[in-house]
């Protein structure tokens, strides 16, 4: 008798427990948190190395996700939460020049990143959230540091490349905690250390894989700390980045200085894409030596840009944009002699990797992993255009999108 009570107290118990855990659990606020593993090349997850965020995407959906032209870190970040091509959102590569603006020309992480002006082609996720009534926050994401159309993220914090990644968890889910104000419904998570390694060793190195190994415990934290706040079973993850990467031999460079004279243009971007307009009384000496069969690059007057590539109508964009053969980049005597002195440049003075190269390129291509109660298990999608992100942040945050290039179509088949 004494035992058989004992067996009901204790299943009394279990089932008490249970419904309290459903009850937190209806309780708890959705959240949408989008993490960006930066130049986290899609076929890195088939590497054995990041049991965590295979786990999430064994347990979700996963699929490969094709960059915009051009294949670089800014102007990607800007198009996943924008759902809009760069030569739309603005942000048309890594460094830009605008008439419009003038001054000093736009670098990632200078001050000229911080000048609301750049980011005014477009409205980003975390503007349209929180005038909608839902309070969003930014872990770093380009854009995130300055106010956009009247907004700034709720919670945000300037970007340093040494910010502790432990940290940079553990911060999200400090907003996650915080009672002041209402419970967040979006926030980004942003970390660099593949694309970091990725250029200065190369995709196929032993560093990259370290890298690799190091952000999949980032996840882990992220798991464990959304499951001990009972929020694991309420919290979207949805997992991208920007490009992919590309072997980079130190051999592969192409001078500029061989193929025009470079006092005739005003140069805005080297490297993978490279982009330049002549100076005025220049335009046909200028045109004549690029705009003709040169090895490893091929040049178009923008007006001229493949129209796969979405690209061109920008008054951003410069005169002439050339695209370098994947693997082969773009340099300068003057950046060839500054690399030898310092002896740790990655694009110009050794063997490494990197981006900017065709979106269609299978290396250029970005991961994508989403879990949580949104999203169907054991999916792998088809691959898609890194545009359709937007819309579907939209749908599963219950936010109204802005008007985008973006569709449903693919990913739908992720959704619940």
């Amino acid at each position: 008798m004494l035992v058989r009570r004992l067996v009901s107290l204790v299943l009394a118990a279990g089932l008490a427990l249970a419904a309290g855990v459903a009850q937190a659990r209806e309780k708890a606020p959705h959240l949408t948190i989008l993490v960006s593993l930066d130049g986290f090349r899609a076929d890195y997850l088939d590497r054995g190395v990041t049991p965590n965020l295979k786990a999430l995407a064994d347990d979700g959906a996963r699929g490969a996700m094709r960059p915009s032209f051009p294949s670089l870190t800014y102007p990607n970040h800007y198009t996943l939460v924008t759902g809009k091509r760069p030569d739309r959102n603005g942000v048309i590569g890594n460094e830009m020049e605008d008439a419009a603006i003038g001054g000093p020309k736009f670098t990632m992480n200078g001050e000229t990143a911080n000048d609301p002006r750049w980011w005014n082609q477009a409205t980003p996720f975390w503007v349209s959230a929180i005038k909608q009534g839902k309070p969003a926050a930014a872990m770093f994401w380009p854009g995130s540091e300055t106010v956009i159309d009247g907004v700034r993220p709720v919670h945000w914090v300037k970007y340093d490349s040494k910010f502790p990644y432990d940290a940079r968890v553990d911060q999200v889910l400090a907003w996650m905690d915080s009672a002041d104000g209402p419970p967040l419904a979006f926030t980004t998570l942003y970390f660099d250390a593949a694309d970091t390694e990725g250029h200065h060793y190369g995709p196929d190195s032993p560093e990259l894989r370290a890298a690799l190994v190091e952000l999949d415990l980032c996840i882990g934290r992220l798991v464990a700390g959304l499951k001990a706040r009972g929020r694991f079973e309420t919290t979207d993850i949805v997992i991208v980045a920007d490009h992919g990467m590309a072997p980079l031999p130190a051999a592969n460079r192409i001078v500029l200085d061989d193929l025009i004279d470079l006092s005739s243009i005003r140069l805005v971007n080297r490297g993978a894409i490279t982009t330049f307009s002549p100076r005025p009384g220049r335009e046909p000496a200028v045109e004549a030596a690029v705009l003709r069969p040169l090895p490893h690059m091929t040049c178009w007057r923008k007006d001229r840009v493949p129209a796969r590539f979405h690209y061109g109508r920008n008054p951003r964009i410069p005169a002439i944009v050339c695209l370098s053969e994947t693997g082969w980049y773009t340099t300068t005597r003057e950046a060839q002699d500054e690399a030898g002195k310092k002896k740790s440049n990655p694009w110009d003075g050794k063997d490494g990797g990197a981006h900017g190269f065709d979106p269609y390129d299978p290396l250029m291509r970005a991961v994508f992993v989403a879990h949580g109660p949104s999203f169907k298990t054991g999916v792998v999608l088809p691959l898609f255009d890194n545009v359709d992100v937007y819309p579907l942040l939209a749908r599963i945050t219950g936010v109204e999108p802005e008007p985008g290039d973006g569709s449903l179509k693919v990913v739908n088949a992720a959704l619940r």
